[in-house]
């Protein structure tokens, strides 16, 4: 009767998932014409079948098919993709996304050979997907399981991995109701997870193809961080002066900066996650000190305080002028990446509301590297207190977790 139990609530399951994905897809063809990501979301896929026909007419190289549900998650498998790139020239990759705000950025990345949306999860696009690509190896990066997908990898026996993946208790897969989406997690062949707290969740469920690799973000900022360019007039404008880099900064967390910076000699690099002239006028509001764009003149740079950043790309190289940090975020969605400026050996600040869900600030918080605050007089008496030892604490972090790309590696090249 148990067993009758189990397989009735892995059906309904099944039928749960189905009807989500069927409706999930309704509410974006219906968000599309008044939403610009509902509708490249929409649109972007229209061509993917059709381009890959293309593309692989008369392709004979085998496929390595890497999977990031976004930006974020193209991060962590970029260390590993530009390695397997680099030892294995004569594979093609194909990189695939679900988001709009992860292929719109990356769909000219070099090192990838084919570059798409990934269609919806149905038996039709996962069946027809699999056999115009042919893939001989599959890595899906952090989340993301999609049933149909791997049901279909599983039953042509491609090696199937998710790798820096993390797990928590309070997710489906380990709750009573939870049987369809464990058996989806054990379609796949390995997973390489960044916390023990992951691999011993998954063994609980007897998922026991588990790996302790770490993440490879670390991998990819540090390495990042070692061939990062010096930016024309930035040593200029901070000369003899201590300076703090302000990344990824939202209004709420300007609320608390704009007294601290009226209040403290140094030079300050900000550079808002909202780099529109709406967003850029709203920050020059709240300050009191003089200030410039860096899309002015150099020349006019070196008289100001603040240097505003008011394009995109240049955050990960700016940590390396600072000897603070403040990274923004945290009290709003969620705090942007401290691992940049940990890698310089920064002591880093950042909002005190929402950043547990992020393993690496906890960890500097403990280390004593990092500091959570709430308003400006936590911020001015925690600066105020700051050790000469907090910096390479930091970077001692960074340093002491690289290792998770070769860990990946090691399997792979079993299997290539």
């Amino acid at each position: 009767m148990l067993k009758v139990g189990f397989l009735f609530l892995r059906l309904m399951g099944l039928v749960f998932y189905r009807l989500s994905v069927f409706f999930y897809f309704i509410a974006i063809r219906l968000a599309a014409p008044f939403n610009n990501k509902a509708r490249l979301f929409t649109d972007g896929r229209k061509n993917t079948f059709p381009s890959l026909e293309k593309q692989l007419k008369e392709n004979n190289a085998p496929i390595i098919w890497v999977h990031c549900a976004s930006l974020g998650e193209f991060e962590q498998g970029k260390p590993v993709i530009e390695r397997l790139a680099e030892r294995y020239p004569s594979y093609k990759i194909l990189l695939t996304f679900f988001s709009p705000s992860g292929y719109e950025v990356r769909s000219n990345y070099i090192v990838a050979d084919l570059i798409h949306y990934l269609p919806l999860d149905t038996p039709s696009n996962s069946r027809r997907f699999i056999e115009l690509t042919r893939p001989s190896l599959v890595i899906f990066v952090k989340y993301e399981f999609w049933y149909f997908y791997l049901k279909e990898l599983d039953k042509r026996s491609i090696p199937t991995l998710s790798i820096s993946s993390i797990f928590r208790p309070n997710q489906i897969f380990f709750k009573g109701i939870g049987g369809f989406q464990r058996k989806t997690l054990k379609l796949i062949d390995h997973f390489f997870v960044q916390t023990q707290k992951s691999s011993d969740l998954l063994l609980s469920i007897d998922v026991n193809q588990v790996t302790v690799s770490g993440d490879t973000r670390f991998d990819r900022v540090y390495d990042t961080c070692q061939n990062a360019e010096s930016i024309s007039g930035v040593s200029e404008f901070i000369g003899d002066s201590k300076t703090m880099i302000i990344g990824s900064s939202w209004p709420e967390d300007m609320e608390i900066l704009n007294p601290f910076i009226e209040s403290n000699r140094l030079k300050y690099i900000i550079a808002p996650h909202e780099i529109s002239e709406s967003g850029i006028e709203e920050l020059i509001k709240g300050l009191k000190k003089p200030f410039a764009r860096y899309s002015d003149a150099p020349s006019i740079w070196q008289k100001k305080d603040v240097l505003i950043i008011d394009n995109v790309g240049l955050l990960s190289r700016l940590y390396r002028y600072g000897d603070y940090a403040y990274v923004g975020g945290a009290f709003g969605k969620g705090l942007h990446n401290t691992l940049e400026a940990a890698t310089f050996g920064l002591p880093i600040f950042f909002g005190s509301k929402n950043y547990i869900k992020f393993q690496e600030a906890i960890q500097l918080t403990r280390l004593g590297a990092a500091f959570p605050i709430g308003s400006y007089r936590d911020l001015q008496t925690k600066f105020d207190n700051l050790s000469e030892h907090v910096g390479p604490v930091a970077r001692n972090f960074v340093e002491d977790n690289l290792g998770a790309t070769e860990k990946i590696m090691a399997y792979l090249n079993g299997k290539l």
